[in-house]
């Protein structure tokens, strides 16, 4: 009868513990969902993630290949001890834009935009910016504007450009 009993007992004790495997795991994923949520909804304001760009002869160069698909890429570039943050993205007009990483209004927070379709959104206050309109709308909370132009099969942009926005990343 003592078996019988011990076989009872351990059924039990191999639910609780496959019960316990469980929870660890579902709050183990609900800890992983929720750090990536934060990351996407803070955004990539801070220059971590940011592929670091070095000038030559006072300008940035960045291949078109690596930027040309409709996503936009983040990169940063120190100038006078400063990172600065921007982004490149080519707009469903065709057109490659650059703008800084930050807005006149939503700066000092150090959030940055990420982008939904044709969409730049500010990470800090949420509002929505065509991509098609970065470079051409300026002030508020649109993207900064960044000078750019395109040479041959590279985005070029003057590091004394990258230098005139470094008030934005005090």
């Amino acid at each position: 009868m003592n078996q019988d009993r011990q076989t009872k007992k351990s059924q039990f004790t191999e639910t609780e513990t496959k019960n316990t495997s469980v929870k660890i795991i579902a709050i183990a994923s609900l800890v992983v969902v929720a750090a990536v949520a934060v990351w996407l909804i803070l955004g990539q304001g801070a220059s971590d993630g940011y592929a670091a760009l070095k000038a030559q002869n006072g300008e940035v160069r960045i291949d078109l290949a690596r930027v040309s698909d409709g996503q936009a890429h983040y990169f940063t570039h120190e100038a006078n001890g400063k990172k600065i943050d921007f982004f490149v993205v080519k707009s469903v007009d065709g057109v490659m834009r650059a703008a800084f990483d930050a807005c006149d209004v939503c700066y000092r927070e150090k959030k940055g935009y990420r982008q939904e379709g044709n969409f730049m959104v500010c990470n800090n206050c949420g509002m929505k910016f065509r991509s098609d309109l970065v470079n051409e709308v300026k002030g508020g909370c649109n993207p900064a504007p960044l000078n750019r132009q395109v040479d041959g099969d590279q985005i070029v942009i003057k590091t004394a450009d990258l230098a005139g926005g470094g008030w934005y990343f005090n």
